[in-house]
């Protein structure tokens, strides 16, 4: 007997027939379809519907596990995210800009800042989203203390490392709101770390 019922994740089910069991999930099946329109060359409504039939057989010929990463995609929070990560680009762009031309010279470090959410997903979508915004690069992700470590270029002023680390944490909590759990979003909101951060 079959029966279609949701796994953990919210973006996946599985079908199970007798003892066996097959997995449709719909990030799978998006990005194979996508796949399938770009090897075909067209955009078509014929090639959109055909895409989605061999992606959802594909999925069940060769079934792979029902795994939660932990990705909920909530659209007034991806929006928020959107639009501020437009803002900090423009802000960044024009303050790096200003301090090319500005007579320097300017003191660069590294600075670490430790997250509140320690999940992989928000660890790894929070040092992309940092890295995005001019004069903002990660140049390392420690995980074991979720940790990024950012180059600030003006690091004379002991203001531009403590705002450096407030962008961090303010992009950290839109990331969770935006993309995590009810788990990573309460972390988020979490009071920020105090003290030296983790070497």
């Amino acid at each position: 007997m079959s029966n279609l019922f949701r796994d953990r994740s919210p973006y996946s089910w599985s079908f199970r027939v007798g003892r066996g069991r097959r997995v449709i999930d719909l990030p799978l099946v998006g990005w194979l379809t996508v796949i399938w329109i770009l090897l075909w060359g067209t955009p078509s409504w014929a090639n959109l519907v055909n895409g989605i039939i061999v992606a959802v057989c594909l999925c069940l010929a060769f079934p792979l596990p029902a795994v939660d990463i932990g990705l909920r995609l909530r659209p007034v929070g991806v929006l928020r995210l959107g639009a501020y990560l437009l803002y900090d680009m423009f802000s960044s762009s024009v303050e790096v800009t200003r301090q090319i031309f500005a007579k320097g010279p300017y003191h660069a470090a590294v600075v670490a800042v430790p997250l509140r959410v320690r999940s992989d997903l928000m660890l790894t979508a929070t040092a992309v989203a940092v890295s995005n915004v001019p004069g903002g690069s990660v140049i390392e992700v420690r995980r074991a203390t979720a940790t990024l470590f950012l180059h600030v270029l003006d690091a004379a002023n002991p203001g531009e490392i403590e705002g450096a680390r407030e962008r961090v944490w303010r992009m950290e909590e839109l990331v969770a709101r935006a993309l995590g759990t009810a788990e990573d979003i309460a972390d988020a909101a979490r009071p920020v770390p105090e003290g030296e951060p983790p070497s």
